[in-house]
């Protein structure tokens, strides 16, 4: 299986993953790059996974099945384009014969979903849309810090290995933020250095991996002393797992 992030509108990707001969594409905002690269490498369109209902992710799914037939699957308590399969956590799928399992992710939208993909012989795969970025996580429009946080933990739970693909070439910008975080972990500044020459030559910074986000990303690290003795600076009445986390993500929003 051969992993490919598509570009699209300012910083979001479409993730398009296959065999040689078909293909499934997640979170399809623009149907035209998903076109182009079909037909640049002569690819059908077997299958449209969608994680959660904002427009950037779902406006390009009635044009690619009606022009190809992919079935689509998408969340089942969020408003999608139809016809759509509607899945949640614990259902498994498996477009192009490749088993994807369905975690439930809540907190940037109240029914996101995550696709944990296990192609043989290769690292696992979390679609995980605007739930985690690298070196951050999806702004809470409709979920609340609690299910973020319980959301993160679950993805912080998968394999090291597992390869993150984040709908959004955010990793710069996060590690702006997670250096403010944590000034003194080596981890997030040689990462710094490795996304700063991926960028300089216009090249993605991801997929990333769960063991990486773990060094790095603060929101995954709220555990972790250095990070609480941050954010106890920033908000010194922060008490208990869920408030220090949505002291975090305020931070962060007006950061």
């Amino acid at each position: 299986m051969k992993l490919i992030p598509l570009p699209a509108f300012n910083d979001n990707y479409i993730w398009m993953l296959h065999d040689g001969q078909r293909a499934l594409v997640v979170d399809p905002g623009d149907a035209q790059v998903v076109f182009e690269a079909l037909q640049h490498l002569d690819l059908e369109l077997a299958a449209i996974l969608v994680t959660h209902h904002h427009g950037d992710h779902t406006a390009g799914v009635t044009a690619l099945h009606r022009a190809t037939g992919a079935a689509v699957f998408g969340p089942k308590n969020e408003r999608m384009p139809e016809p759509i399969t509607r899945l949640q956590d614990g259902d498994l799928i498996e477009p192009l014969g490749l088993p994807c399992a369905v975690l439930d992710v809540p907190g940037h939208t109240a029914g996101h979903i995550a696709y944990v993909a296990t192609p043989a012989g290769q690292d696992p795969i979390v679609f995980c849309g605007d739930t985690l970025f690298s070196a951050g996580c999806g702004r809470l429009f409709e979920g609340t810090p609690a299910q973020m946080l319980i959301s993160l933990t679950r993805l912080a739970a998968l394999p090291d290995s597992t390869r993150v693909c984040c709908a959004h070439e955010y990793t710069a910008s996060g590690l702006v933020f997670a250096s403010a975080v944590e000034p003194d972990n080596p981890a997030i500044k040689a990462y710094q250095v490795q996304v700063g020459l991926l960028r300089a030559q216009q090249l993605p910074t991801l997929p990333s991996s769960i063991g990486l986000e773990k060094a790095i990303n603060p929101f995954l690290r709220t555990h972790m002393g250095a990070v609480k003795a941050s954010i106890h600076q920033f908000d010194p009445g922060a008490q208990g797992a869920v408030s220090i986390f949505a002291a975090l993500r305020t931070w962060k929003d007006q950061f």
